[in-house]
């Protein structure tokens, strides 16, 4: 299991992050709402957007993070934030937003989950999706040929699994169809200038680069990385203004229910 998340390392790329976040709210056709949750909400970006969306709703956010919790809370203090994991959410009154912003790629088992997270809306209400499709880009990929250097490879066994290989889009519309009066889901690849390799390892480190280095001590981070931005060389190139682009493809969801 990796360690906490950290919401200053997150948030150093806050604008590119939420970028995602306001083209997902875009998508959600809901305007007269009473109740909205912000589900893996993170430092609370993603809930700030709610909160302007919805100024007269129920707006609160859970996530299984304290320090993103504490983050969240210090960004908004009169936001109801709990430290709480999606897998046991249990819910007093039925919501009329759902929003997984850039989360459930953490989460096994989507063929139960999300038809369970529909049936905590009311009748009309939308479950938004926004999920990072980047398994098979090279950014990923080099995490795990890295990973199975002799030097760590038996710690680093389990770092891939942390991460749920997400479906396809028709597998997503077939699983929430049956109870949803609409289903929209579309891909979108964003490009995210950075510094260099080095903004790539920097994006990453709070991310997905988290199951890996976490469990590795000092000396061999620094190695890993190492050999990890070897990697990254063979496919991203430096242009000469020092700047490095990130095509980062993401799956969006909006459905909404019958």
């Amino acid at each position: 299991m990796s360690s906490d998340w950290s919401p200053a390392k997150y948030l150093q790329f806050g604008d590119h992050r939420t970028r995602p976040a306001i083209d997902l709210l875009g998508a959600v056709p809901n305007e007269d709402v009473e109740f909205v949750t912000d589900i893996g909400c993170g430092p609370g970006n993603s809930t700030e957007l709610l909160l302007a969306r919805y100024p007269k709703a129920r707006v609160a956010g859970i996530d299984s993070s304290p320090s993103m919790i504490d983050a969240a809370r210090a960004r908004l203090p009169k936001v109801e934030f709990e430290v709480q994991a999606i897998e046991d959410w249990r819910l007093e009154e039925p919501q009329d937003v759902i929003f997984a912003n850039a989360v459930l790629q953490w989460l096994p088992g989507h063929r139960a989950l999300l038809p369970r997270l529909v049936n905590l809306l009311k009748s009309g209400g939308t479950l938004a999706i926004q999920m990072p499709d980047n398994l098979d880009e090279p950014t990923h990929r080099g995490m795990r040929e890295v990973a199975r250097d002799p030097r760590w490879a038996g710690r680093l066994a389990e770092a891939d699994a942390e991460r749920t290989s997400i479906e396809s889009p028709q597998n997503y519309y077939g699983m929430l169809r049956p109870f949803c009066r609409r289903v929209e889901v579309w891909r979108t690849i964003y490009h995210h200038p950075l510094k260099g390799l080095d903004g790539i390892i920097d994006w990453f480190s709070s991310t997905g680069l988290r199951p890996y280095l976490s469990r590795l001590d000092a000396s061999e981070k620094k190695a890993y990385l190492a050999a990890y931005r070897e990697t990254l060389a063979r496919h991203y190139p430096v242009l000469e203004d020092g700047t490095t682009l990130l095509p980062f493809p993401r799956l969006f969801i909006v459905a909404t229910r019958l």
